[in-house]
């Protein structure tokens, strides 16, 4: 195990964190139209309100920030390569599909942007697991809400197929 000084740890948990908020805020380019029209949509009666999105989303990117940098502990970027690759990866399918849903209003292909995403969840939570146990188990609140957001996507794509073809 790599041993990190106590100011590049902190330096390291700082990156990790702007990494994954920088993937939100690309997502968040996408949704600056998202509250007016998600509300248009037609919505299943268990659907969350709009701005429950904001703060939970928040509270994942900040727990997959902190999973990265757990991970990057344990040894670096280079003796965790595939870990951390893997974590990247899914950070832009996952700001893909804010483009996919709400710039585009691609319904189909934002449903199938989760599926990828879900998958490279899973990869990405036994990954870390495997490194630091505790970096899987922050990245589990993440692979719960995206598989409501699977649902949910499904859903909403099906009660509106005309704006979300």
């Amino acid at each position: 195990m790599t041993i990190f000084s106590k100011q590049k740890q902190f330096f390291g948990l700082i990156g990790w964190l702007l990494i994954s908020f920088a993937a939100s805020a690309v997502g968040a380019v996408a949704s600056i139209q998202a509250q007016s029209f998600y509300g248009e949509l037609t919505q299943p009666s268990w659907a969350p309100p709009g701005w429950v999105f904001g703060p939970v989303w928040t509270t994942l990117f900040a727990l997959m920030g902190v999973a990265a940098w757990l991970v990057w502990r344990e040894g670096g970027c280079r003796k965790n390569k595939t870990s951390l690759s893997l974590f990247l990866v899914q950070l832009v399918v996952n700001a893909l599909w804010s483009w996919l849903f709400f710039a585009w209003h691609l319904g189909a292909y934002a449903l199938i942007d989760l599926i990828v995403l879900w998958l490279l969840i899973i990869a990405t939570l036994v990954a870390f697991w495997r490194v630091k146990a505790l970096a899987g188990v922050l990245l589990v609140p993440y692979l719960l809400w995206v598989s409501f957001a699977g649902i949910l996507n499904y859903t909403v794509w099906q009660l509106n197929p005309l704006i979300l073809g």
